[in-house]
């Protein structure tokens, strides 16, 4: 009887007698020895394993030639061995050098066929069944008349015509498709030129409305002689990556066109204007009556029950004036109980509803004008996904499908629910600026730091008020931003202008400009990338219509800063300016001076460089950093006001915060007329008794003398807990900069409270952590450090760069 399957096929495939399978630990001695190894050479486990390898060869190996193999992550060759009857033979060995991961330090697996050595005559014949059965891969040949001569069963099935109806034809006459043309000019260029090429297309195969992806690879098949007798191709399904991909790009360009403004109406529209057509027919967005009420109290956090009311605040159709809406934007209507809209803000996740389902039918029975919608366009699937923001309910948007052949499917609720949430958060924000002017003052403040972060690098204190309610509200703001290697960032910034587009700037740069600071860039770097933002936010402004007529315009986007990095190891702080007023510097004597440093443009003017300078900070050193609203008044000239600030800040033997409101107090009128941020550190240095550095020589041997030296180091510390993690991230860093860096090479722990782990070399290349496929022999080192530690990065030096790892310790107290 005939079968599909290989009787006893894992018997024969696990056949220890087949190969010759032996592992050999880091000293030369046999760890394991299998049948095949005892067949090979006659010796039985007993008698080899535990010895050295060595004692099988036939013939001494040069000393050189091994130490260039043991570097190697595999070799493979023939070796003269000895079998255990005298006679030597000369056996083809394959070697694996494994990773600690996959068995012991220096271990290796070594291989050897004892069958089919040779090819053998069915192998022909499996090469055919190979074309004819491969399962996921479309192949074709064709003659030098890109005719088409064979095809495997994949194209049978995804073509539904097999290969007999099809040959001799070309590929546009037996796929209709705009595509088609195009790969077959692809194989003519193929054909003529004899390199290969890859592509890929877009379309629907026969009999399916989803559009497919599929890369296909077009190669020459040549005889030998070089002549091209023909064409093959080799096309792939990529479907999955495809929509991927585009969902991706659908994300990307929802990122950045939802929530331009802070209109609660115009973020919904944005909403509705990115899903049409790339998402969906038709799209309307729904918010709770509340929302549109100025002083009604924030949303309620729990499920609605019963029927709700929903306000429709925006929609969008595929087709001119939106005849599928059954409500106008700005009216009210109530969806019972069961309906899919409630049920998607009841129980807080996107649904996914056809229009056959009995929640679709049973609320149409109760709305018949919904019911024509459906019948009238051919409405054939919807999603609806609640928008909820910070645990409050805001409303629900639809997505309905119509004109698209295809219908939603379950993998398209993750998109819609995520379209939902970006919305959401944006009209959240917008809900929380518009609904009272009063309330622009909090919203400043929320924009801020609420809380300066821990590091051990400065002892900080700030201040912000706002300007006078005529003025309204402004765009200072500070940061202190924690960075590797112990280091901190510290931030004054001003956005010009008054009101809430100055707020919402001001929320933007500060987010710029710790995202930028977060990737490591210095100071005037860091700036020009602020700068380039800056110029873009101004052309957007210009470029966007104005909503009223009757508002008065934003203007041009401009602002001032200053980014000035602080290192407590070697006491030094680099500062870099923008237009903005330059920093007091306090010394430890009380000595108070204006730091006389190079003043770059305002951001936003864009092509102008900015300069950093380093300075040398003694311990204790205080550093007065602010907006111009502090110097800046109609009592007293700028001058004057330096000269008074400089004054109030040489008292530095007084805490931060009472130095703080002496400054406020000696320089500010009853009333501001301008936003002022006050940003005040007192620099400490790392004692180098918590600082340890090496150079590594760019040898892999190196590496076990680096853990050692680095184990050593935390034991003096006391830190015997965190060895076990520092020498794996200390291993894997440092045998990546041998291997992928440049010499010099250095190995530096910092211990500030947390353990911090620095390998730097001379190269600017920076690793980039992967996800290793099975038998990948690397690419899990990054991956394994950043699984170990709290935080890891890399950062540009002056000589290349450093990869850094961060252990929390609290279990062990701070130096």
């Amino acid at each position: 009887m005939a079968t599909d399957k290989v009787p006893g096929a894992s018997e024969y495939v696990f056949d220890e007698a087949l190969s010759a399978n032996v592992t050999v630990d880091e000293h030369g001695i046999v760890t394991r020895w299998n049948a095949g190894a005892e067949a090979l050479l006659g010796y039985p486990p007993a008698q080899i394993v535990g010895r050295p390898a060595a004692g099988l060869l036939a013939e001494p190996i040069d000393e050189r030639e091994l130490r260039s193999v043991v570097q190697l992550p595999r070799w493979n060759g023939r070796v003269a061995l000895r079998h255990r009857d005298g006679h030597r033979s000369e056996i083809k060995v394959l070697a694996h050098r494994r990773a600690p991961d996959g068995g012991q330090p220096g271990e290796w697996f070594l291989v050897s066929a004892l069958t089919g050595l040779r090819p053998r005559p069915g192998d022909d014949t499996l090469v055919s069944l190979n074309h004819e059965q491969v399962a996921g891969c479309l192949m074709t040949l064709y003659d030098t008349g890109l005719r088409l001569r064979r095809q495997n069963q994949a194209c049978d099935h995804a073509l539904a015509l097999t290969e007999d109806d099809v040959r001799g034809l070309r590929l546009p006459e037996f796929l209709d498709h705009p595509e088609m043309d195009r790969v077959e000019q692809s194989m003519l260029r193929v054909l003529e030129t004899g390199e290969p090429h890859v592509m890929q297309v877009f379309g629907s195969t026969p009999g399916e409305t989803r559009e497919h992806a599929w890369s296909i690879f077009i190669t020459p098949l040549k005889d030998e002689g070089g002549r091209v007798q023909g064409i093959g191709t080799a096309s792939h399904d990529i479907t999955d990556q495809h929509w991927a991909r585009k969902r991706l790009m659908l994300l990307s360009d929802a990122s950045t066109r939802i929530g331009s403004t802070l209109d609660v109406t115009r973020t919904a529209q944005e909403l509705a204007d990115v899903a049409v057509p790339e998402f969906a027919d038709f799209v309307s967005v729904d918010l709770l009556p509340s929302l549109a009420l100025a002083h009604e109290p924030p949303p309620e956090t729990g499920t609605p029950h019963g029927p709700v009311s929903l306000r429709r605040v925006a929609h969008r159709s595929v087709n001119a004036g939106t005849p599928e809406a059954v409500v106008a934007p700005g009216e009210e209507d109530s969806y019972p109980e069961g309906s899919p809209p409630v049920e998607s803000l009841r129980s807080g996740q996107a649904l996914l509803h056809h229009a056959t389902d009995p929640a679709i039918t049973e609320w149409t029975a109760m709305a018949q004008s919904r019911a024509a919608r459906i019948r009238d366009f051919g409405i054939h699937s919807a999603i609806t996904a609640p928008l909820t923001a910070r645990g409050a309910t805001l409303g629900v948007v639809v997505f309905v499908r119509h004109r698209h052949p295809e219908v939603f499917r379950e993998d398209d609720l993750v998109l819609a629910e995520e379209l939902a949430a970006r919305a959401a958060v944006c009209i959240d924000n917008a809900r929380r600026y518009t609904r009272q002017l009063a309330t622009a003052v909090t919203l400043q403040r929320n924009l801020l730091p609420q809380a300066l972060p821990a590091q051990a690098a400065v002892e900080v204190a700030s201040r912000y008020l706002p300007a006078g309610a005529q003025a309204g509200v402004g765009g200072d703001w500070f940061d202190v931003i924690p960075l590797s290697g112990a280091r901190v960032g510290l931030v004054v910034g001003d956005v010009v202008g008054h009101g809430i587009h100055a707020s919402a700037t001001m929320g933007r740069l500060r987010t710029a400009v710790l995202t930028l600071a977060d990737i490591d860039l210095p100071p005037d770097e860091l700036l020009t990338h602020l700068d380039d933002i800056v110029a873009r936010l101004s052309t957007e402004v210009k470029d966007a219509p104005q909503p009223d007529p009757g508002a008065p315009t934003t203007g041009d986007v401009g602002a001032t800063c200053l980014y000035a990095v602080y290192d407590p190891v070697s006491r030094h702080c680099t500062i870099a300016l923008a237009g903005h007023p330059a920093p007091v510097l306090v010394t430890p004597d009380g000595t108070a001076r204006l730091l006389d440093l190079p003043v770059g443009p305002p951001l936003g003017l864009g092509g102008l460089p900015f300069e950093a300078t380093d300075i040398e900070l003694p311990e204790g050193s205080l550093l007065a950093l602010y907006t111009d609203g502090l110097i800046e008044s109609r009592e007293r000239d700028i001058g004057s006001a330096l000269s008074l600030l400089c004054q109030t800040l040489a008292q530095s033997a007084a805490p931060l915060d009472n130095l703080c409101d002496a400054v406020l107090a000696a320089l500010l009128p009853d009333r501001p007329s301008d936003d002022i941020a006050l940003l005040i550190a007192r620099t400490k240095a790392l004692d180098t008794e918590w600082v340890a550095t090496w150079e590594v020589p760019a040898d892999p041997a190196a590496v076990a003398q680096a853990r050692k030296e680095a184990t050593t180091q935390l034991e003096e510390w006391g830190l015997d807990n965190a060895c076990f993690v520092t020498e794996l991230v200390v291993s894997e860093l440092v045998t990546n900069a041998i291997r992928y860096g440049a010499p010099p090479i250095h190995l530096r722990l910092i211990h500030d409270g947390n353990l911090i782990c620095e390998v730097s070399d001379a190269s600017g290349t920076a690793p980039h952590m992967r996800r290793a496929r099975t038998f990948d022999e690397g690419g899990r080192g990054l991956l394994l450090v950043a699984q170990l530690t709290a935080a890891w990065g890399t950062r540009q030096t002056t000589q290349g760069k450093a990869i850094w790892a961060e252990q929390p310790i609290p279990m062990f107290p701070s130096p």
